[in-house]
């Protein structure tokens, strides 16, 4: 597997310990979608390994996704911390910070159906064919979408008994 991102080392994938205490779960379906966008793409980012615990503070569903690859090496950056405070600081933000954005639907439909052309599988975009299928179902109004005068006069008629009202 190509590593297209900075890294310490490689380590045996048996040295690299999970933290236990690591707050987010990663569920099978996270996993699979997971390994095989890193198999298409590669590691575009290492496993954060704190050189004060030895524990992963980024990274333990990218060290799930490479055990279900099979790995036997993966990329490391160990990094310094100050003291157990900073390292669960660095952790669980790393965790939240993603959560907190908000994603701009309306756009990421017309990147998604920019690149669906069948020159990659949609899932290395991390959506499933559920997902995508129900994105593309939805209806958007362009911002720019003109407001309703309420009070514009019209004329209405029937076209069976010709009774008329505005």
């Amino acid at each position: 597997m190509k590593h297209r991102c900075k890294y310490t080392r490689l380590a045996p994938i048996g040295e690299v310990v999970p933290n236990p205490r690591n707050p987010n779960t990663h569920p099978e379906e996270q996993i699979d979608m997971l390994a095989k966008i890193m198999e298409f793409q590669g590691w575009r980012s290492p496993i954060v390994v704190s050189k004060r615990s030895g524990f992963i503070v980024r990274g333990h569903g990218r060290l799930l996704a490479a055990q279900r690859l099979g790995l036997k090496k993966v990329p490391i950056d160990e990094q310094d911390y100050e003291n157990e405070a900073q390292e669960w600081a660095d952790l669980i933000a790393d965790n939240r910070i993603a959560e907190l954005a908000e994603t701009d639907r309306a756009t990421l439909k017309d990147v998604l159906e920019e690149l669906d052309t069948g020159e990659i599988d949609l899932d290395f975009t991390g959506y499933d064919e559920a997902a995508l299928e129900e994105m593309m179902s939805e209806i958007h109004a362009p911002d720019d979408f003109p407001e309703v005068d309420e009070d514009i006069e019209t004329e209405h008629e029937c076209p069976k008994c010709g009774y008329r009202w505005s």
